[in-house]
């Protein structure tokens, strides 16, 4: 049973690569209509859904392995707990005898939860988003950020959001004009306005994009390191 849920969860992580490299392409084009359609949504969803088949498929692993002479329940999901406490419990109820029987397996289980690290919970509260609420709704952010530079080459500053300038403050000796957030015209220094334009998941504020590619590697590193034990 091993080689072939092994295979299986191999074919899920690639069918993952694949729908992400088409949602590459059509999310460049939500951003130039700044509307995330439903093309877009569903290749989301079935990322996570594929993702979320892989830790399960983990967890049987795990079970059949180190968990032999007990009944293994009628649904057995991979253990994502936001306390240690939790964690233990959970494992000890749904995987009996795995933290004695393979500590190195446990320990990675234990290394990945929310309190230690932050991604499995974002990922849990979006699949389950996903699973029982239709599909994750993102929003779309903009952020602009300045940069200006001597135009002798003697240097540079540059900021984001968030940062706003009073009266009378002078960057690289050039007056901040309050109402612009810019630098007067002049001939000492260059001004560049960069719009950086983003999607984000509504529940965890986290870049859409970026957190999928993350997911993908997490759930691949993690087969990876526990598959040494199956």
């Amino acid at each position: 049973m091993a080689m072939k849920r092994s295979q299986d969860i191999e074919a899920l992580l690639t069918k993952a690569k694949k729908i992400k490299l088409d949602l590459d392409q059509h999310y460049k084009m939500a951003l130039e209509k700044q509307n995330l359609g439903s093309e877009v949504k569903v290749e989301i969803k079935n990322i996570f859904e594929n993702l979320r088949s892989c830790l399960d498929y983990i967890g049987h692993e795990l079970f059949e392995k180190y968990c032999t002479g007990h009944v293994k329940p009628r649904l057995l999901y991979f253990p994502i707990r936001t306390s240690n406490a939790d964690f233990i419990g959970t494992v000890n109820s749904h995987y009996p005898g795995l933290a004695t029987n393979c500590k190195a397996a446990f320990d990675l289980l234990e290394a990945i939860q929310p309190y230690n690290d932050s991604w499995l919970g974002q990922f849990n509260i979006l699949n389950n988003e996903n699973k029982h609420q239709a599909l994750v709704e993102q929003i779309r952010t903009e952020a602009r950020h300045v940069s200006v530079k001597s135009r002798s080459g003697s240097g540079g500053v540059s900021w984001g959001p968030g940062v706003t300038f009073g009266g009378g403050v002078r960057i690289m000796g050039v007056s901040i004009d309050p109402k612009t957030q810019l630098p007067i015209e002049n001939t000492t220094v260059e001004t560049s306005v960069v719009i950086w334009v983003d999607f984000q998941f509504a529940d965890v504020r986290v870049s859409a994009l970026p957190f999928i590619e993350t997911s993908i590697l997490k759930v691949e590193q993690l087969f990876k390191n526990l598959s040494l034990y199956f």
